[in-house]
């Protein structure tokens, strides 16, 4: 059985304007119109989404690239892409 592989959403973090105390649900599945939070698109696949919640109001870099190793957050592992 081939494990599933994400989709390469895009090469570079999505910038989001956060909310302290709010939940955010980030794709992990990289198919989601919505990019970079989930709309669903994942379903009947092995992903789900990953909730990140806001320590802080700031702007937040989420991954675009799906291959990061710092899960929901941008770690610059599209640079290698």
């Amino acid at each position: 059985m081939s494990q599933e592989t994400a989709k390469i959403a895009q090469k570079s973090p999505y910038a989001v304007d956060v909310e302290a105390g709010k939940s955010y649900w980030w794709c992990s599945c990289g198919k989601s119109a919505s990019q970079p939070f989930c709309d669903g698109s994942h379903k009947g696949s092995s992903f789900s989404p990953v909730e990140y919640k806001a320590e802080e109001s700031k702007t937040a870099y989420f991954c675009g690239c799906k291959n990061g190793n710092n899960g929901v957050m941008c770690d610059g592992s599209h640079q290698k892409l």
